[in-house]
């Protein structure tokens, strides 16, 4: 029985060392592993931060460009609009000039109405529109109310009776709201 034990106690002994064999060498190539798994994760990590940086600093060039860009249009946005009205004044410098000598009012009449036609053309051609409003039905969206007068018959009432100043769009946008008087 003796012997039995000593056997046993052997083989516990052959199997116990078994397994911390096993664990140390797995130990030391699981911390090989962790070490190289380690040092990828380090590389990636900085090919991922310099991506991340190379990223921010082309899109803060990109908003920094962009917001320059803006600026520039905007300064520059009227200067089409300016080089449309410029020959008008001119005319109206001319005409001012010419009204000191003349005596005859159908000249002077004549030029203002031809200063006036060149000058809607200009600002047409930019894209500016007058609408009319005077007998239309009172839109909001485009008018502004400025009295109200009692309506001569039903068939008068919420349109618009008179336009004491015209409306503008510039495309589809209101530039100016037409000022009207409306009859309720």
């Amino acid at each position: 029985m003796q012997n039995q034990e000593h056997n046993i106690t052997d083989e516990h002994t052959e199997n116990d060392s078994t397994p911390d064999n096993t664990d140390n060498t797995t130990e030391k190539f699981s911390e090989t592993d962790e070490r190289t798994v380690l040092e990828d994760s380090e590389v990636k990590i900085k090919e991922l931060n310099e991506r991340y940086l190379r990223l921010y600093s082309e899109f803060d060039n990109y908003r920094k460009r962009t917001i320059k860009e803006k600026s520039e249009i905007i300064k520059t946005a009227a200067e089409d609009v300016f080089k449309a009205i410029l020959p008008v004044m001119d005319d109206l410098e001319r005409a001012i000039k010419a009204n000191e000598t003349v005596s005859d009012a159908t000249a002077i009449k004549e030029g203002i109405q031809l200063i006036y036609n060149k000058l809607k053309n200009a600002t047409a051609q930019k894209g500016l529109t007058a609408f009319e409003s005077k007998g239309e039905t009172f839109d909001p969206d485009l008018m502004e109310a400025i009295t109200n007068i009692p309506a001569i018959d039903e068939t008068q009432k919420g349109k618009v009776i008179d336009e004491v100043e015209k409306g503008y769009k510039l495309g589809d946008k209101v530039v100016r709201f037409a000022k009207v008087v409306i009859a309720q």
